[in-house]
């Protein structure tokens, strides 16, 4: 059964894709391009909310995940990094699980773009602070260093 050009079983998908957008950029935040693929979720009613949140889309090419290379690395680096050691259970734990990652990502894990500091700059400790000692983040998967004063 089709609805419209769309197919009953891509309806559910090309809705969720649709509120995603719209609850991604409240208020006029919406970026002026958003660059996608050609998945069959963005259908014309994904189009058209590209369109009504006052954006432009730009499709990459056919086989070329390389064109959307920011967002295949962030992608990658969060298989590598956090999901290939883990087991998700559901919808939840996934939320958490990212919340969490994110958190370890912008505030602790270094980046040799940034000089080897994290996006949000923390300060040096100074030896005469303390001993060394670590907190576990990402459940346990990684973990912040820091100086403990005596």
């Amino acid at each position: 059964m089709t609805y419209g050009r769309i197919k009953t079983c891509n309806w559910t998908s090309i809705g969720w894709t649709s509120l995603q957008l719209i609850q991604a950029f409240p208020f006029d935040t919406a970026p002026r391009f958003i660059i996608r693929d050609r998945d069959s979720i963005y259908g014309a009613t994904v189009v058209a909310t590209i369109r009504q949140i006052g954006s432009k889309q730009k499709v990459i090419a056919r086989r070329s995940p390389w064109q959307n290379g920011y967002c295949e690395r962030m992608v990658g680096t969060i298989k590598r990094d956090c999901l290939d050691h883990m087991i998700i259970l559901n919808e939840l734990h996934l939320r958490r699980v990212l919340k969490d990652y994110f958190k370890y990502y912008h505030e602790v894990r270094t980046h040799l773009g940034l000089h080897k500091d994290a996006p949000i700059t923390r300060a040096s400790e100074p030896s005469e602070r303390g001993p060394i000692r670590s907190e576990p983040m990402v459940r346990g998967l990684h973990h912040r260093y820091y100086r403990q004063a005596a």
